[in-house]
């Protein structure tokens, strides 16, 4: 369990939450093993056998604290925040962008671009890191498929259409994944992408990487008060946060992929923290899960000049920068969504 960025995650099981006047108090074990005054917090995740108790719910509640339950692989459960976050009328406004085509197709055209010009990135600066000929090959032939991608976007003129071009490109990306990984690679290869449950190593550590960020997601939308529910790339069904899986989308290659990349190719996770359980799920054990919370954090603490605003900012930031820039937009202060695109 640390504190990283003003978010506690706590992940070891049997672990349970308490409200100790206006700090709170982790117990393992009925031994206190961390207290957090409640104003150093903006959240709590907590993953698989964790005990929240109802006056810390509360205490949370009253300093705009939200608690995030997530199962141990990392699967987002539920979210607990305060009542009466966000602005009506931004979202009221938002509620109508989803339901007219137009709107929604020209922001799933921006989100999908940045998705795509992001992997292309990583693909480029891994194929400039191999000296094997053929993974370049690969790599440079999927950075192609993805440009060209990228270039028929502007024509398309509805959602299903920009989810059909995404779908395609993504096939192409995580059939190239592998060229990309140089270490353990008969273990953390990527044969197809699979999730609830995960399948395979990289996989698994994908997934809890891509919960992560849309924990992350979630917060940014709600400090600006759009209603992470109502997406316009993902469609609505209920339990689903479809706009942070939208906003989530153009981060995947810039934190949660290159982070994967990074504790692979660096031998900082192995193949043995990796459990198979009955029916074929993979987990990670203990151990792995808090390397991979090490490394994210680490992720967002490095600094990237922000392709907007043109200054140095953390990566932990981007989120929730870009969520303001969605919100500007929708606000009608933007006249188009200007996706989170880095070189290199």
């Amino acid at each position: 369990m640390e504190v990283q960025f003003n978010t506690l995650y706590v992940v070891t099981q049997g672990a349970s939450l308490r409200r100790d006047h206006l700090t709170l108090r982790v117990v393992v074990e009925k031994q206190t093993r961390l207290t957090v005054p409640i104003h150093h917090l903006d959240g709590v995740a907590v993953f698989g056998n964790v005990y929240v108790t109802p006056g810390l719910l509360q205490l949370c509640a009253e300093h705009g604290v939200a608690v995030c339950f997530l199962t141990e692989a990392g699967r987002l459960v539920c979210r607990v925040d305060a009542p009466g976050s966000g602005n009506v009328l931004l979202r009221r406004t938002q509620f109508r962008w989803a339901d007219r085509p137009e709107c929604g197709a020209a922001v799933a055209r921006a989100i999908v671009a940045g998705k795509l010009h992001n992997g292309r990135g990583l693909l480029l600066r891994a194929g400039r890191e191999s000296t094997d000929a053929a993974d370049q090959a690969t790599l440079h032939a999927a950075a192609d498929h993805l440009a060209q991608t990228i270039r028929a976007l502007p024509g398309v003129a509805d959602t299903d259409s920009v989810r059909g071009h995404e779908g395609d490109a993504a096939r192409t990306y995580f059939g190239a994944f592998s060229a990309m990984i140089r270490q353990a690679r008969d273990t953390f290869r990527m044969d197809q992408r699979s999730r609830r449950p995960p399948l395979d190593p990289l996989n698994c550590l994908l997934s809890f990487l891509y919960s992560l960020l849309l924990h992350d997601c979630v917060a940014a939308l709600a400090s600006v008060g759009l209603d992470p529910s109502v997406g316009f790339l993902h469609v609505d069904r209920p339990g689903r946060p479809g706009l942070a899986l939208d906003l989530m989308e153009e981060f995947r290659p810039l934190i949660a992929e290159r982070v994967a990349l990074a504790l692979i190719n660096r031998q900082q996770v192995k193949p043995a923290g990796f459990l198979r359980q009955e029916g074929g799920a993979v987990l990670m054990d203990d151990a792995t899960r808090r390397t991979v919370l090490a490394a994210y954090q680490q992720r967002k603490r490095e600094s990237v000049t922000h392709p907007l605003l043109d200054q140095k900012v953390p990566v932990g930031r981007l989120p929730f920068l870009q969520a303001k820039v969605l919100a500007r937009h929708i606000r009608g202060d933007l006249a188009t969504y200007v996706p989170c695109v880095l070189k290199g």
